[in-house]
């Protein structure tokens, strides 16, 4: 069992040499056939039947050397690219995809321009109008795929980063595609959005540059109780807690103080954004323990202890 998994591990890591290895033999195949076709033909007599070929031949070997150029091109920047260095995050799909279609455009192009005797600018003028059309046709697709190059070329998130979608989503994103990016939510919704509205969105990335980040919860306590006492006591009742960032201690502030009572602050470091509600929780949960241990009266000036809010979370960078 262990042998197998063993050979399955090492047929991955040399797959990726295998393909640029494949690739480089069939270019270098088509374009020694596109070179070497003129002497090979010239061997014969100059009235054989395939002295005629010699030119439509040539011409369609050089076109498919340079399709297969265009492919091992890409074929290693692909594995360059991905590659995955410590540190490093990932190229986004959607630029390996942009770049795959511009090879090949650019291919496709010369190997037309062999076949049909033309030169490119005849060839660009065509293939612009038919574009013109096409773009007309399909503009919303065509937006769509033009905000997802550019999300892909900004990268404010990458796949794997929990992100917030004002008005929209906040989930994980799972895939960036041409037309669009696809979450999970902390519910496990798949929720799939077009680039184009997400383009014209603020966007908040909770794991850049770190997973970790600052959150903070707000509460509101009577005024009979000492500033000074219960934001020790916040202090000692929050720093055991388990689901914060451990070499991170809380802080306690004062934010408000007012005749129905004070009001604290308090801020804490968040490992990553799926376990923002645990955090959340086990405080809320240690300050209510700490309080009812110390008889503190919650709700004393009819300020319920419930009535406390959560603070917006602020990333910092």
């Amino acid at each position: 069992m262990k042998t197998s998994k063993t050979a399955s591990k090492a047929q991955r890591k040399t797959k990726p040499h295998q393909r640029w290895l494949r690739a480089l033999a069939v270019f270098v195949l088509l374009l020694a056939t596109a070179v070497l076709m003129e002497p090979l033909l010239q061997r014969l007599p100059a009235d054989h039947v395939a002295q005629g070929w010699l030119d439509p031949l040539r011409d369609i070997a050089t076109a498919l050397a340079s399709l297969a150029g265009a492919h091992l091109v890409y074929t290693l920047l692909e594995i360059r690219f991905l590659r995955r260095r410590k540190g490093k995050r990932p190229v986004p799909k959607v630029l390996l995809d942009l770049l795959r279609v511009l090879l090949f455009v650019v291919a496709t192009l010369i190997g037309l321009s062999l076949l049909f005797r033309q030169d490119m600018s005849g060839i660009l003028t065509g293939s612009g109008l038919v574009l013109a059309m096409l773009g007309f046709a399909i503009r919303n697709v065509v937006a769509d795929t033009l905000s997802g190059i550019a999300l892909g070329i900004e990268a404010p998130f990458r796949m794997g980063d929990w992100v917030r979608i004002e008005t929209l989503a906040e989930g994980r994103v799972q895939e960036i595609g041409w037309r669009t990016t696809r979450l999970i939510t902390r519910d496990s919704t798949y929720v799939i959005l077009p680039n184009s509205q997400i383009s014209r969105q603020r966007i908040t990335n909770f794991s850049a540059p770190n997973k970790d980040y600052r959150d903070s919860i707000q509460l509101t306590l009577p005024v009979d109780l000492p500033a000074a006492q219960a934001k020790k006591m916040i202090e000692q009742a929050v720093v055991g807690a388990e689901s914060i960032v451990e070499a991170r201690k809380p802080e306690v502030q004062l934010v408000q103080y007012g005749l129905h009572g004070i009001t604290y602050r308090v801020k804490y470091w968040v490992p990553q954004h799926n376990r923002e509600p645990e955090c959340r929780n086990e405080l809320f949960s240690l300050v209510d323990a700490a309080l009812r241990e110390q008889g503190v009266n919650l709700t004393s000036q009819g300020v319920p202890f419930c009535a406390a809010q959560t603070m917006e979370s602020d990333t910092v960078t």
